[in-house]
């Protein structure tokens, strides 16, 4: 096989997961002591493309993807709002001590992993690739459970609707639903969508009808 074949042969026997990592952006918050540097230096040898800082920011760049944190008292009082966010990255706590308090913030940053102090080469890759595959998760089951939410108001929406058409039109719940259906068609938008415009518009004329 030549050496083309081979290279072509091994990107497709490489995970998903690791030939993932050359494309991150990673921000290692921690000081710039032989724990920092070893870090650093190892997710650059993975391939990683990697930003340092302490003390700890404020707010980070939406374009990273993975957030190294020193859990350390400094940054217990600090307003890191950017590990909760809805967008929020990878975050991987970076622990050289236990005790509650420490754990606590550990829960507070959302972590989806914890690397022991000192830091060594091994158990940093894997460590990197599980976070990764545990954000990616939860991520995907938060979108999931949006648009379950978003389904269960757009059913309430349609049952009020149809109510109101009942009433106000003296119609059965399959024409009620027919008017539906048929206005979400003509205008190009959802039943659901249609519904709310009914309910929202029925609860206006309602509370002008009650001054």
């Amino acid at each position: 096989m030549s050496e083309q074949g081979e290279h072509r042969s091994s990107l497709r026997a490489t995970p998903q997961q690791l030939k993932e990592l050359r494309t991150l952006n990673v921000a290692v918050i921690h000081p710039d002591d032989a724990d920092g540097r070893q870090l650093t230096q190892q997710l650059q040898r993975i391939g990683c493309k990697v930003q340092a800082f302490w003390p700890p920011v404020h707010s980070i760049s939406k374009d990273v993807d993975v957030a190294f944190v020193a859990v350390r008292p400094d940054i217990l009082n600090l307003n890191m709002d950017w590990a909760r966010s809805e967008d929020a990255p990878t975050v991987i706590a970076v622990v050289n001590y236990e005790n509650p308090t420490i754990v606590e913030v550990v829960l507070g940053l959302g972590a989806k992993a914890v690397l022991p102090s000192p830091v060594r080469t091994f158990g940093l890759l894997s460590t990197l690739v599980l976070a990764r595959e545990s954000h990616k998760e939860n991520r995907g089951l938060q979108r999931r459970l949006r648009k379950v939410e978003a389904k269960l108001v757009g059913v309430r929406h349609i049952a009020d609707a149809k109510v109101i058409l009942m009433k106000t039109h003296n119609v059965t719940e399959t024409e009620a639903y027919d008017l539906i259906r048929e206005k979400a068609m003509s205008t190009r938008s959802t039943t659901e969508e249609v519904a709310k415009a009914i309910f929202e518009a029925h609860e206006v004329l309602s509370m002008g009808g009650r001054r």
